[in-house]
């Protein structure tokens, strides 16, 4: 971000850490802490690199055989089972405008991201109009979608395929778990965390009508106008999508660490983090804002606008990515008990896992395109991710625990992973 004069040095310091290049580079200072030995609780193996990519390009040439991989996005969990639902959608609403449209699919994309935190091991969600049943991320991204059609988000009988701030700032945990079928049998976690989530979405929007939309319209997908005011020589960049939401919705996220009077969001502290300034032990991950970042790809194209420097966003610090570099020995625990016990989000280990994660997944993308035969503008790291680094994790997860969990378990409010 830019520095504005006006503010405190504490402030623009703050303010530096809203931004995907401030994950990327202290994630890799702690890669490099981690080469030297030092981390307290992970070692590195770089010569793992090599058979891990092998992993990858295995998954990717089975799923996509003509190496056709759409980007790393929540459009594809809406088409789950193989049914493109929001395709049906967007020919068949009566949307007057490219822009019109831009803005439900932003509403969507954006309220479904937020709801997609781990779902755990036991949910699961039966599509009414297939029969078909849904579980972790492809299963709330299609009972979320299922809401948003049935116009659970919006306060306008005339105009179901919208999200309203007022709707969302009433929103209850019950609404949510009839919803998304929560029962005693089918327990749902952080059911509270993502209904809070959603309240101070409502919040933030109905409160921001100069950056979400007219006075009494507010809503999520007002920031496609704000978004495509970043245009530029006919091109938005990516990382102007992930400032506009660090920026704008920073205040949705929990209350965790505030600096010059800036919520960083997902922030977190590791005493081996360096900076010449009041942010030295912090490292930023952004994790949802990015997923959404990615998400709000699709929608801007499908208006006519132009994305570009998708690769200056990150690969995604979450379980699937980071259980990948563990279940082939890229980084391995040094306290092997450490498998056993569930951690905080804010642990120093989680932390590790997290930047290790993101770090390597910039390292790993290069031997992935060479074995594939691609450059990298022409297979960006959202292609890796998606054909891809997830989707082997989610693998060998299923391969080496039957529950398909991760090697590593986590104490999540529905708000991190």
């Amino acid at each position: 971000m830019t520095d504005q004069p006006d503010l405190s040095p504490e402030t623009q310091a703050a303010r530096s850490l809203l931004s995907a290049a401030a994950v990327r580079e202290r994630s890799h200072q702690l890669l490099r802490v981690g080469l030297e030995g030092r981390l307290r609780h992970f070692t590195v193996d770089p010569g793992r690199l090599e058979a891990c990519a092998d992993e990858v390009v295995k998954t990717i040439r089975e799923a996509y055989p003509s190496l056709d991989i759409p980007f790393h996005a929540r459009w594809r969990h809406f088409s789950a089972g193989g049914h493109d639902r929001w395709d049906a959608v967007m020919h068949g609403a009566p949307w007057e405008t490219a822009a019109d449209m831009a803005r439900a699919a932003f509403d969507l994309a954006i309220v479904s991201v937020l709801l997609d935190a781990g779902a755990g091991a036991q949910w699961r969600y039966e599509e009414g109009r297939t029969g078909e049943t849904y579980t972790r991320s492809e299963g709330l991204a299609v009972a979320s979608f299922d809401m948003f059609m049935s116009g659970a988000f919006s306060s306008k009988p005339e105009d179901p395929f919208r999200v309203d701030a007022d709707v969302l700032m009433t929103l209850t945990p019950e609404d949510l778990a009839e919803g998304f079928q929560v029962s005693a049998d089918n327990p749902l976690v952080g059911l509270e965390g993502r209904a809070a989530l959603l309240n101070r979405l409502g919040r933030v929007v109905a409160t921001n009508p100069d950056i979400f939309g007219q006075v009494d319209d507010p809503r999520p997908g007002g920031l496609v106008d704000v978004i495509a005011a970043t245009e530029q020589d006919g091109n938005i960049r990516a990382t102007s999508i992930l400032e506009a939401l660090l920026t704008h919705l920073g205040p949705i996220w929990p209350g965790r660490i505030t600096l010059g009077g800036v919520d960083l969001g997902d922030t977190w502290r590791h005493p081996l983090v360096d900076a010449p300034d009041v942010t030295t032990g912090l490292i930023p991950f952004h994790k949802l804002s990015q997923w959404l970042s990615y998400s709000l790809i699709e929608p801007l194209e499908w208006a006519g606008l132009t994305v570009v420097d998708i690769d200056g966003l990150t690969g995604l610090p979450e379980y699937r990515n980071g259980g990948l570099f563990l279940d082939t020995g890229v980084i391995a625990l040094k306290d092997p008990a450490d498998a056993t016990r569930p951690h905080a989000v804010d642990s120093e280990l989680v932390v590790e896992w997290r930047a290790l994660t993101v770090a390597l997944l910039d390292r790993i993308a290069e031997p992935i395109r060479a074995k594939l035969g691609f450059a990298a503008k022409d297979f960006p790291l959202a292609k890796v991710l998606e054909g891809g680094t997830w989707a082997t994790g989610r693998r060998l997860a299923k391969e080496k625990r039957g529950d398909g969990s991760p090697p590593l378990s986590v104490i999540s409010d529905g708000t991190v992973f």
